[in-house]
């Protein structure tokens, strides 16, 4: 394959909107758009891939600097009760110790390692935002910035979420020092979003959204107000009923269950991405599913930290919408999170195939995609005219692969082995990862590991 970026491919197997296709002409526009889509196309004149291709995954929830902590949480110490909101407390400490530059060399190596695993996209929910005394920086926008450029050093599209927080929990609690990066008035926090949107207007590879942290870190009056003031199309994400502690909080303050209050006081409908929402109720899930939300599940992350499992199966039932994210970065693999949701209902139910009915693990990964896209606000998710080239080939000489029926071709990604199948990704027309590396992982990961040594040398 050359190093330029094609202009008309073709695919020996592609997943389109309506299943796998062979022989398929994927026409690319100059400026990174899918121009037009041919199943049954002839050779001539195109660039044959050489592998299946997927439309690239996107990852609908990102705390970029968690990358820098994976793994120095997996001990329980003195503490018998070692839980959420005590490897929170570790969090903090490492967010109150990255400087501006470091946050933006943990986010490109963590971009570069979503490629390679075939994520083509991310929603970064971002709160960090101030010095570590809560101080500004000079530019409001500093920390934001440093994300989205680090977005376009590693290729990945981004939709970026700065978030909101105020509180340190129900009824305004008072933050904590801990919290004081985080903190923003609602005026200051809008002043925030609008500079970053206005800045990177008509880049296709960038949205602009916010997030509202959660119903604890957020009081009721500047969700209201925030929320009032952008768009009706801005995607909008928040953490929701992910830990029965926030649940029993929640309902000490409100008389009401999380996801209950929200749908009670905010007007959700298919912009909100509802991030982990784990603990529902029958009567939630019907109601949530039927505002056309996202669920955005982080199925290992949600295992790491002991969340709990996600009620899918009633999730599903209730055709409610879905989509994938690696949050805290334990594990960056969109196939593992698929393998991750359904292995967790066939625990709870010691049953097999609790999600993966007749479509099996395709109709889960289109579910993904959809959902993705939606929580994205942009045009991706599919290979389809008028979307972004987002693609990624498989390596079609893996053993994973090897004769397996094309129906069955994402079954054997997802519940047949741990060697990364990715070989080649494009994002918006241009070869980011090629057999297997990213263009820059050598440069990228360089500066990742001078950034973390400085980093945890002063925790």
């Amino acid at each position: 394959m050359s190093r330029e970026s094609p202009r008309r491919l073709l695919a020996p197997l592609a997943l389109l909107p309506d299943g796998w296709n062979v022989d398929v002409g994927i026409d690319l526009s100059a400026d990174g758009w899918i121009a037009a889509v041919t199943p049954g196309a002839l050779p001539a004149g195109r660039e044959r891939l050489d592998g299946p291709v997927l439309p690239g995954l996107p990852n609908l929830h990102s705390h970029a600097f968690q990358r820098a902590m994976a793994g120095l949480a997996e001990h329980r110490g003195t503490d018998p009760e070692d839980d959420f909101w005590s490897w929170r407390r570790l969090m903090y400490g490492l967010a109150n110790a990255l400087r501006p530059e470091e946050v933006q060399a943990i986010a490109a190596q963590l971009y570069v390692e979503m490629l390679e695993a075939g994520y083509t996209a991310v929603a970064e929910f971002h709160y960090l935002h101030h010095q570590p005394g809560g101080e500004p920086y000079d530019d409001l926008a500093e920390l934001s910035e440093r994300v989205i450029a680090a977005a376009k050093e590693g290729g990945i599209g981004i939709t970026h979420l700065p978030v909101l927080y105020q509180a340190g929990g129900f009824g305004g609690t008072p933050a904590t020092a801990g919290q004081r990066r985080f903190l923003n008035s609602s005026e200051r926090f809008l002043k925030l979003f609008e500079t970053v949107k206005a800045r990177h207007q008509g880049n296709a590879e960038i949205a602009v959204g916010i997030a509202p942290h959660s119903l604890r870190a957020v009081p009721p009056d500047s969700l209201a107000e925030v929320v009032g003031a952008i768009e009706t199309t801005t995607p909008i994400h928040i953490h929701i009923a992910e830990q029965t502690g926030e649940v029993e909080q929640c309902v000490a303050w409100s008389g009401q269950r999380p996801v209950e209050w929200l749908l009670a006081h905010a007007p959700v409908d298919r912009r909100w991405c509802l991030v982990h929402a784990t603990h529902m109720t029958s009567r939630e899930i019907k109601k949530a599913a039927a505002t056309g939300a996202i669920a955005g599940l982080c199925p290992t992350t949600e295992a790491n930290l002991g969340d709990g499992f996600f009620p899918a199966e009633d999730w599903l039932a209730a055709k409610g919408a879905f989509g994938l994210g690696s949050d805290s970065h334990i594990s960056v693999n969109g196939f593992e999170e698929l393998r991750w949701l359904e292995y967790g209902r066939r625990l709870v139910a010691r049953r097999r195939n609790r999600l993966t009915n007749q479509g099996g693990a395709h109709d889960l990964y289109q579910a993904a995609l959809a959902g993705g896209a939606r929580a994205s606000g942009r045009p991706i998710g599919c290979i389809a005219a008028r979307t972004r080239a987002d693609l990624v080939v498989l390596d079609g000489e893996s053993a994973v692969l090897a004769e397996v029926p094309k129906e069955r071709l994402l079954d054997a990604l997802v519940f047949a082995g741990n060697a990364n199948p990715v070989k080649h990704v494009m994002v918006g027309g241009r070869w980011q990862v090629r057999d297997g590396r990213h263009v820059n992982r050598d440069a990228i990961r360089g500066r990742y590991r001078h950034a973390v040594a400085a980093v945890r040398g002063r925790l």
